[in-house]
């Protein structure tokens, strides 16, 4: 046993070292991007179409595991293979989608169960509405904590905490 004891200290030590590079490279160079679009991976898409195959791999020979039947769903980019896209949902469930199946319209899920949509981003502001647990309602933008979105009509400002489709850090104009 004490013989794998310095390679655990080898390989604690070259870890160690790597992480430190890791921590001293500019914030541009930590980004992962996609290979076919140059954007940031991950990133936010929503359903163009009203329904999407969902593959177990990047092509048309790749079993079909499920069908999306949201129109406006808000998905999760995480990888990109040419004309291909793997994508998740809230619940992390999710495949390889053809990317004419996507858009880039910014759409985001309502995840609290009754959300009060506020005429400003300020919990003191009037309601202008409230949104069930699963809306899917148009993004707009959004400030740190607060985005403005859209539903049946309805529109204002709710808190970016209930939401899910928007990145926590994420500043819109």
């Amino acid at each position: 046993m004490s013989g794998f004891l310095p390679v655990k200290r080898l390989v604690s030590a070259a870890f160690a070292v790597f992480l430190t590079v890791l921590g001293t490279l500019p914030a541009s160079a930590q980004d992962k991007r996609g290979q076919v679009t140059n954007l940031p991976l991950p990133r936010f898409v929503s359903m163009k179409a009203a329904e999407g195959n969902v593959r177990r791999g990047p092509s048309l020979t790749h079993r079909i595991d499920w069908v999306f039947k949201r129109r406006g769903m808000p998905l999760q980019i995480t990888a990109e293979y040419g004309n291909w896209r793997r994508v998740q949902d809230r619940d992390g469930a999710g495949g390889w989608v053809h990317y004419a199946l996507l858009s880039g319209v910014r759409t985001v899920l309502v995840d609290a169960e009754l959300l009060p949509v506020y005429t400003s981003p300020d919990p003191k502001a009037p309601v202008s509405a409230q949104f069930e647990t699963g809306v899917v309602a148009r993004l707009g933008s959004c400030s740190l904590d607060w985005c403005q979105i859209s539903a049946g009509g309805y529109r204002g400002w709710a808190q970016k905490t209930n939401l899910w489709g928007v990145d926590p850090a994420e500043i819109r104009e």
